[in-house]
């Protein structure tokens, strides 16, 4: 298979050359595009400079995750390949790891998503967000079968056929950053297509040290209830019910338990949720009605 790996980059200088390098050593071969978005600590012309190999495109400006991903998917679509990896800035791979993951996705087609384990950057262990959505915590007992079928995984690490992506969609314009890879994997199983990762291949995602304050803990619930509204495997009262009703049900309770600043911001976003309401229709049409023009 025709491979092309795709990385949104935004200050990328800290991770370019461990992810970038990881690549280049990988046994099985893979093309490298680089999107940039925006940066201004010299990425564009480092990559150029120390990695010629790589395509580089440049937005100008952050067009968030999603955008800047389809952009590379298009490309992809345009120029043939027939899979993406799509690796994050600050995610590397061992040298057999992409061969692994195409060699499980071709004899399990019916899995959208292929992902290896995520260990964290210094490999000393299974890494949270993964171990959060897998159940793994263990990396000396991990399963021994060819694959394991979980409900996500973040996009750290995504190999995906185009067939696929040509089927399900690519990234919901009605995200940003954050939520974007959720909403895919709830299309993927819309469309039938599992979401699963190969226990005897590694990646390693760097965000250990990522500061997990108020803020970004609050845009991910957030983001996440909006995931839950858009998603097409319910109905529009089932989705209505998980994303705002549910919203309603938190604001309650920590009024309840007299967490009066918490209720209020429950609340509010319960009503921007509300009046996201048009676009989230749209998405859900979208969902359902594929046109790649539409991404």
């Amino acid at each position: 298979m025709n491979v092309l790996t795709i990385i949104i980059s935004f200050q990328f200088m800290r991770w370019a050359d461990k992810c970038l390098s990881s690549m280049l050593a990988s046994e099985y071969p893979t093309d490298l595009l680089v999107i940039d978005n925006g940066s201004k600590d010299g990425t564009v012309a480092y990559i150029r400079e120390r990695f010629p190999e790589v395509k580089v495109m440049e937005n100008g400006c952050n067009l968030g995750f999603g955008k800047a991903n389809n952009i590379g998917i298009h490309y992809a679509i345009e120029h043939g390949y027939d899979a993406v990896l799509l690796l994050n800035q600050d995610a590397w791979l061992d040298a057999d790891t992409l061969g692994k993951l195409l060699r499980v996705a071709e004899n399990h087609p019916e899995y959208g998503v292929v992902s290896p384990v995520h260990l964290t950057g210094k490999g000393d262990g299974i890494e949270k967000g993964f171990s959060v959505y897998t159940g793994q915590k263990d990396m000396g007992h991990l399963p021994q079968q060819p694959i394991v079928e979980v409900p996500f995984i973040n996009a750290a690490i995504w190999l995906v056929n185009i067939a696929t992506l040509k089927r399900t969609g690519l990234f919901a314009p009605l995200f940003y950053h954050y939520g974007e890879d959720k909403d895919l994997a709830n299309r993927m199983a819309y469309y039938h297509y599992k979401t699963g990762y190969v226990p005897s291949a590694t990646g390693y995602h760097d965000r250990e040290n990522r500061e997990e304050n108020r803020e970004r803990i609050r845009w991910s619930e957030y983001v996440f209830h909006l995931s839950e509204y858009a998603n097409p495997n319910y109905s529009w009262g089932m989705a209505f019910a998980k994303g705002i009703l549910a919203m309603v049900k938190k604001a309650l309770s920590a009024a309840v338990r007299g967490k009066i600043g918490d209720a209020a911001w429950y609340v509010r976003q319960a009503c921007v949720l509300v009046g996201k309401s048009g676009s989230v229709a749209k998405a859900r049409r979208m969902s359902k009605h594929v046109d790649l023009k539409n991404y």
